[in-house]
């Protein structure tokens, strides 16, 4: 178990190497100038001043160096749009939105994802696994960008059910959640569902069947247990990206995360802001795919971590 959880560590930290790289790359051979004309209105003396005070007038191999020894120590830059104010200090005041959205949202998805997927399965080709399937379809076809702007004119403005935009209180976080997690949860459904016909299956099911075991017995005791792994594996993939899907919701419920900054970015070419938010979020990910890994491992002691056979 050591030995596996070392060297994932050091497979973290190339990937991140690696993110950081290209990012910087990519940011650099980008059109367009965070200083230009279709940003700002400067003369050629000003953007020449602007480009010394942010380093940008050195070699490349230079700004990519102090870059990277930078972001080493948690330094993601100064925004171009803000320059009084860091990149981490932004992330810091928008991220517990995103989080709390996100959460909410994965909640809901494994709540009403994993409930959908066992009564498919049990009621395998009956009018509850049709309707549960028809429901993921819908799910899956219509994302999240489309179902949001319906949600909020509907239940928030036509209905007055809940609030329809804003970051009021516990009421206004679930028309955003519903919205973000509705894709996820057709996901859920269809791999539990799979999932739970798969075990089912099994002989040992059969066995315990024979023994005059209930149906909630075999569910809950034998069939749950194995069932869920390939739920656990897909848990960290599936966080991040709810997550990172906040970044549209929160523009139409007007939730106050790094949505609405990462958008700003884009469009006045802050570069920083956006290899800052990259690079964030790509940390987050190896950082929740590692633990996903190690809650795997914990879930089904049979898996082998290392190829030597110990568990």
């Amino acid at each position: 178990m050591l030995r596996y959880t070392l060297r994932r560590l050091v497979y973290m930290v190339i990937t991140l190497w690696m993110i950081v790289t290209f990012t910087f790359v990519l940011m650099k051979n980008l059109p367009g100038d965070p200083f230009g004309e279709e940003t700002l209105k400067l003369t050629a003396e000003q953007k020449q001043l602007l480009y010394a005070q942010y380093g940008l007038d050195k070699p490349i191999w230079e700004q990519y160096l102090k870059y990277l020894n930078n972001v080493i120590h948690g330094d993601l830059g100064v925004s171009y749009a803000f320059p009084t104010r860091k990149v981490t200090e932004i992330i810091a005041q928008g991220f517990p939105a995103s989080l709390e959205l996100g959460l909410w949202a994965l909640l809901i998805a494994i709540i009403v994802g994993l409930t959908l997927g066992i009564v498919a399965s049990l009621n395998h080709n009956k009018g509850w696994d049709i309707g549960a399937m028809f429901t993921a379809v819908v799910g899956i076809s219509v994302p999240s960008f489309v179902l949001a702007p319906l949600l909020s004119y509907f239940v928030g403005v036509k209905l007055g059910w809940l609030p329809a935009g804003m970051w009021t209180g516990p009421s206004s976080r679930i028309l955003p959640a519903i919205s973000l997690s509705f894709g996820t949860i057709a996901i859920m459904a269809r791999l539990m569902r799979t999932s739970m016909l798969d075990v089912l299956s099994l002989d040992y099911i059969k066995t315990a069947k024979a023994k005059g075991l209930s149906q909630r017995a075999i569910v809950v005791r034998h069939t749950l247990r194995n069932a869920i792994l390939p739920v656990v594996t897909v848990l960290g993939p599936v966080f991040v990206n709810l997550i990172t899907g906040t970044l549209i919701v929160e523009q139409i419920f007007v939730v106050p995360g790094l949505g609405k900054h990462f958008v700003q970015s884009i469009y006045s070419n802050d570069y920083t802001m956006i290899t800052g938010l990259t690079i964030f979020y790509a940390f987050l990910l190896v950082v929740v795919l590692f633990l996903t890994d190690i809650l795997y491992g914990l879930v089904d002691p049979r898996i082998r971590l290392t190829k030597g056979g110990s568990k």
